[in-house]
């Protein structure tokens, strides 16, 4: 038989312990991810149209890597928006229907003298 509280899962037939898996989408470890990417591959760049593409998939590849390292019970949606600055507005929105209690999203917005980067990541558990 087993048993479980809110920390610890036990099989009677093992000696020690397992800890269950975290399942609460952590948006401030998250966010740290983010912003260190961003700012290893963005840094002090002007913005440069033909440059574009390369950075957002740099950023893309490696927060999904660095997300998954993790091992954490999740699925990851992550985007991102590269905006050069010149005053332009921009709106963006999202909606989701999920498991609020594990599920959970965050949006990085970072910034340089040159340009905007909006990144969002989406965990939902699996």
């Amino acid at each position: 038989s087993s048993s479980c509280s809110s920390v610890f899962c036990r099989d009677d037939r093992m000696e020690e312990p397992v800890a269950q898996e975290d399942v609460t989408f952590n948006a401030d470890e998250v966010n740290g991810i983010v912003k260190e990417i961003v700012e290893m591959t963005l840094g002090t760049a002007s913005y440069a149209h033909n440059k574009v593409s390369q950075w957002s998939s740099e950023i893309l590849e490696a927060i999904i890597k660095r997300l998954t390292a993790t091992q954490k019970p999740y699925k990851y949606v992550v985007t991102c928006s590269i905006m050069q600055k010149t005053g332009a507005g921009l709106h963006t929105a999202s909606s989701s229907y999920w498991d609020n209690t594990t599920d959970g999203s965050t949006v990085v917005r970072w910034e340089n003298k040159f340009l905007y980067c909006i990144t969002a990541v989406y965990g939902l558990a699996t």
